[in-house]
């Protein structure tokens, strides 16, 4: 195997990140021959493929996956290299990927987007907001808000907020339905996940809600249930960070209550990047502000 160089490192990245030739070419300002060109001539140099080539862009292979564990530590000290000795001005670019809970993404970070976006112009954000377990041990994300603290791994993780669930109906429904009783809940229709898709247990909670409780509309969507909830169908357990602010719903029984926590968690090699350390500090300032909501 052949000495490596910091620009051919660069060029990997970025063909692993775009999955593309051409889009690794528009990040660094190459054309697409001369991507291809320089990965045939690294992966001569290495001595295994790095990438499958196929008609909707390229998959990273066994040998590929393993130098870019190689490659984003160095990326990592790279930068906080320059960033150090250039006195912290080091410019924040390229792709983050945060993987968040289905309700964090959608009702806490992407309304703020555009505040992150003024601040760093370069930065791309790509939000995964999915009820579904994250690994950034496998490189699922490089940032994750996580209903758990990883309990292994090279992972960086602390606690971010602790967050409340209740229980809410829309004012139409109440008005067709009149009130609701704790003792006769099953009398109503209730909005729920599909059981058989939920793979985090933090989110098996509804028989804290209610043991007897009839799920009538399943989604392994959240922000659906919250939909239909707000739309009249009947009962559901949504986020008061979310819920509190929709003037169709109203919150029943204040002493049913849910509370989780979330955590902010990132892979132990990428932490000093300062893409991702922007991502964090972003994190950090919406849940700041929103800190009433939760």
């Amino acid at each position: 195997m052949s000495a490596l160089n910091w620009d051919d490192v660069r060029l990997f990245l970025a063909v692993a990140r775009t999955a593309r030739l051409a889009g690794a070419g528009r990040r660094l300002g190459l054309d697409h021959s001369t991507v291809a060109r320089r990965l045939s001539n690294l992966e001569a140099a290495v001595g295994s493929r790095l990438f499958d080539r196929g008609p909707r862009g390229v998959q990273l292979t066994e040998a590929g996956q393993k130098l870019l564990d190689h490659a984003e530590r160095i990326e990592g000290e790279m930068a906080a290299a320059t960033e150090t000795l250039g006195g912290g001005d080091a410019r924040v670019t390229g792709a983050v990927r945060l993987a968040t809970p289905e309700a964090f993404g959608t009702y806490l970070v992407a309304p703020q987007i555009h505040r992150l976006h003024r601040a760093h112009p370069e930065l791309r954000l790509e939000l995964a907001p999915e009820s579904r377990m994250v690994s950034l041990a496998n490189r699922d994300a490089d940032v994750a808000v996580l209903l758990n603290r990883p309990a292994s791994g090279p992972v960086v993780a602390r606690h971010l907020i602790d967050y409340r669930l209740g229980l809410y109906a829309s004012r139409a429904y109440l008005d067709a339905q009149g009130p609701v009783t704790a003792d006769r809940l099953s009398d109503h229709p209730f909005a729920w996940y599909i059981d058989a898709r939920i793979d985090i247990p933090e989110l098996r909670f509804l028989s804290e809600v209610s043991a007897d409780a009839t799920p009538v509309f399943r989604s392994t969507s959240i922000a659906a249930q919250h939909a239909a909830v707000a739309g009249g169908f009947g009962l559901g357990v949504l986020h008061l960070f979310a819920a509190e602010g929709d003037p169709a719903l109203v919150r029943l029984l204040p002493e049913v209550e849910i509370q989780r926590s979330y955590w902010l968690a990132v892979h132990a090699d990428m932490q000093r990047l300062p893409r991702v350390r922007a991502v964090m500090d972003f994190i950090d300032a919406v849940v700041a502000d929103r800190r009433s909501d939760f």
